[in-house]
């Protein structure tokens, strides 16, 4: 064999060794998601993520990175709730990741808002704001239908009473994560304006 071909075999065998150890290390980020998730997580999050209850946010769909970062600021004390820091005390950076990771493969049916008068009063503040009391439009950072990014929450498919408490604990200031814009924002909004956006973009 020449050496050029040598050094190409090399390279291409090299190659597919690094894809092969990659999914062999993924699927074994999957596993030990789904042994954490199954061990305490699906408590109150569900077992697809769906959740039991509108205390408990709904993971399924959410972005990855959002969930670590949650995750972390549970453990670091900067998101407060004292059963979550005990739940995620022991977790690793990787195995918060996994755990993001597993939870946005799932998937949840979009519902008719309960509410489609509210909701029309959320979708109006959502994508324009409210120019008399200087309440920016949500769509900006938060997608035209929820969608999020990685570093900002998907709240389509949310718990609309979820939403709306989260929204009311930014208006207190009594949530200190994410909170250089939320507290801005939140802060000139009224409970009516909470629940409308809450309502409307859970809809989504």
């Amino acid at each position: 064999m020449k050496p050029e071909h040598t050094r190409l075999f090399q390279v291409v065998a090299l190659s597919v060794a690094g894809l092969f150890a990659g999914s062999v290390h993924a699927q074994a980020d999957e596993a030990r998601a789904k042994k954490i998730a199954g061990g305490s997580c699906f408590l109150c999050h569900g077992a697809n993520g769906e959740s039991t209850s509108e205390l408990f946010p709904r993971l399924a769909g959410q972005h990855a990175e959002y969930i670590a970062k949650q995750l972390d600021a549970f453990k670091t004390g900067k998101r407060k709730s004292t059963a979550m820091s005990e739940m995620v005390a022991k977790l690793t950076p990787d195995e918060m990741l996994a755990l993001g990771k597993y939870y946005e493969k799932m998937s949840l049916p979009r519902e008719e808002a309960k509410d489609p008068q509210l909701a029309g009063m959320g979708r109006y503040i959502y994508h324009n704001g409210n120019k008399f009391s200087g309440v920016p439009a949500c769509v900006s950072c938060h997608g035209t239908n929820g969608e999020g990014a990685a570093n900002l929450p998907r709240l389509a498919t949310q718990f609309s009473g979820y939403i709306h408490n989260q929204l009311k604990s930014f208006n207190k200031r009594e949530r200190t994560n994410d909170n250089a814009v939320m507290h801005t924002v939140v802060e000139k909004m009224t409970e009516l304006e909470m629940a409308a956006v809450a309502e409307y973009v859970s809809s989504k």
